[in-house]
């Protein structure tokens, strides 16, 4: 679907790679609302982009997220497309991993994206005719040690939108899963970083996924991974998934220390 003319629910829009995306849906002709629980940061926002929505909620509970649909459908006058992508992460042993932190995880990564599009579906299929992009994340298709929920919400996200284009297929309304590797936004902990440099993981600037984002829901890609060697890594994680638990044993022993504040 193109972006121009297009009126776009984005979520996580106050976010560090969020604001970017905002820029640039703004600049190829789109009309936003934009979701987030920084009030003031979307405030600053809609100053700067002419035409654009500020829809500040939580996306932690289906009461919230049927408002916001509901505020952005009139806010826009319709929407054309959602883009899901908010999220939380965290870095952590799971014995460490605390049971509400689980819980707003599965809300915001998971259930949000579900309940936005549970909420704004029958106006697609009205006009049969929409746009479901869901930003996921390589770790949603390779189970990475300590980042074992975050890793949980996005493999059942990937899922979600396999499940729901296949329920779609035959309208005009497309579902895309969107995926990149490790970026480098203020979401990563100074952990994370520090055990990025340690593992030597590949990171990428926001300002590249966002491009690659583009590109891909203008291209109506369906599933899209980005990054080498990640990309080619989920290939074979979906086939020879006990191959890989071999090549990532060296890397977790030294994510451990990181994970456990050791380091």
């Amino acid at each position: 679907m193109q972006v121009q003319d297009s009126r776009i629910v984005l979520t996580g829009a106050a976010g560090g790679m969020g604001q970017i995306l905002a820029r640039t849906l703004h600049s190829k002709g789109a009309t936003l609302a934009l979701v987030d629980a920084n009030a003031d940061a979307l405030a600053s926002m809609v100053k700067e982009l002419d035409g654009a929505f500020a829809a500040p909620g939580d996306l932690s509970s289906a009461g919230e997220c049927k408002v916001l649909a509901a505020q952005c459908r009139e806010l826009l006058g319709g929407v054309d497309m959602l883009i899901n992508l908010a999220g939380i992460n965290s870095f952590a042993a799971y014995e460490d991993e605390a049971a509400d932190k689980i819980e707003l995880m599965m809300h915001v990564n998971l259930l949000a994206p579900m309940w936005l599009a549970r909420a704004l579906l029958p106006e697609m299929q009205k006009q049969n005719s929409g746009h479901i992009v869901n930003v996921g994340s390589i770790f949603g298709s390779i189970g990475f040690a300590y980042f074992a929920t975050y890793s949980a919400t996005k493999f059942g996200l990937r899922g979600f939108s396999e499940a729901l284009r296949r329920e779609l297929a035959d309208t005009g309304i497309k579902v895309s899963y969107i995926a990149p590797r490790a970026v480098k936004t203020p979401m990563n902990s100074d952990a994370v970083m520090r055990m990025g440099e340690a593992t030597k993981m590949n990171m990428d600037k926001p300002e590249v996924v966002v491009a690659k984002i583009i590109a891909a829901i203008e291209a109506d890609k369906k599933d899209t991974y980005f990054g080498f060697p990640e990309s080619l890594f989920v290939r074979i994680n979906a086939l020879l998934p006990r191959l890989v638990d071999g090549s990532l044993a060296a890397q977790n022993r030294i994510a451990r220390a990181f994970a456990k504040g050791e380091k």
